[in-house]
């Protein structure tokens, strides 16, 4: 009975990790966005769905904070923290750039949208390291 106690109380931390992860990426991204539209408005008319966008913001920054979570466990490695958000951020952020090639000529607002992927993870970490730190949610133990 105590596995199965256990194992609640870890999948409740790591719905937390996720939703503060969602609420922080999600925070962030109107701001991010406006600057990514201003700078792309120079190079090309932009043409960005913000519902879209911010729903696919929430599902990922859901998805980094439950991950992060368990990535880390108890570990202080500031490589592998980094390496966490490199992840997330690469992957959203190239799966952009190649979005981009196919469908503008100029690099400048392609490499804002992969810049913007990777910052957004990295202050979800901030978050979530804050959070961990001050006890809102615990760090996974098993």
């Amino acid at each position: 009975m105590q596995h199965l106690r256990l194992s609640w109380e870890e999948r409740v931390e790591s719905l937390k990790a996720g939703v503060l992860s969602a609420g922080s990426v999600t925070l962030i991204f109107p701001l991010i966005a406006l600057f990514n539209d201003f700078l792309a408005s120079r190079y090309a008319s932009p043409v960005m769905n913000y519902w879209v966008s911010g729903a696919i913001v929430l599902f990922a920054g859901f998805l980094f904070g439950v991950t992060y979570r368990y990535i880390i466990r108890e570990d202080q490695n500031s490589h592998l923290k980094s390496g966490a958000v490199l992840a997330f951020g690469l992957v959203r952020g190239l799966a952009q750039v190649e979005l981009g090639i196919a469908t503008q000529s100029s690099w400048v607002p392609i490499i804002s949208f992969a810049v913007e992927s990777i910052l957004l993870f990295a202050i979800a970490r901030l978050v979530l390291d804050g959070g961990m730190a001050i006890g809102w949610i615990g760090r996974f133990k098993g």
